[in-house]
């Protein structure tokens, strides 16, 4: 069954290869999902998580002619979403350190920030803030692993990381989510 969904697969890519508008779309369609769960487990759910999601499918469409079949579409496209939300996180703290040496260190507002009491939220909302304050290197191995469901191995295919690496940061990164969620709730 696999080797026949693989075989299917490798034909979709092949006619979105030749210029196969209907097989690019059903590329997109099949794998989207997978992409924007990705995107929005690094980024949270933000317009810019949309644009990171978006850019992935534009991205695979340019490197079609060059993607070899080595892993699936799905590990493949994993791998384009993991690096575009890192350097969108990238972005967001330079944006974030040249606001902050605008603000010269003031609190603007003095008023109390309330968005990470998870009181007021319900528990899939405070586990994706969670996400968000864990380090890049264990959110992507969290995401993976955990929402998007890669083994071990594709995980550390993926990241272009030894599995060992990929087990540590894991269990690291759990352990930095109890300490997290267990100080808000």
């Amino acid at each position: 069954m696999e080797a026949r969904f693989m075989q299917k697969s490798h034909d979709v890519v092949e006619r979105a290869r030749r210029g196969d508008p209907a097989a690019f779309r059903q590329l997109v369609e099949q794998h989207e999902g997978l992409v924007r769960s990705t995107v929005a487990g690094m980024l949270g759910d933000t317009a810019e998580a949309d644009d990171v999601a978006q850019e992935v499918f534009i991205r695979f469409y340019k490197a079609l002619k060059d993607f070899r079949g080595d892993s699936q579409v799905g590990t493949y496209l994993s791998r384009i979403a993991i690096n575009l939300s890192i350097n969108e996180l990238k972005r967001r703290q330079r944006k974030n350190r040249w606001l902050s040496v605008i603000q010269k260190g003031a609190d603007a507002t003095g008023v109390e920030d309330t968005s990470m009491d998870p009181a007021r939220q319900d528990m899939q909302d405070t586990l994706r803030k969670a996400l968000q304050v864990l380090d890049t290197e264990f959110r992507a191995v969290v995401v993976l692993r955990l929402i998007d469901g890669y083994s071990v191995k594709e995980t550390a295919e993926i990241l272009g990381l030894p599995q060992g690496t990929v087990a540590s940061r894991l269990a690291r990164g759990q352990q930095k989510l109890r300490e997290i969620l267990k100080k808000w709730l």
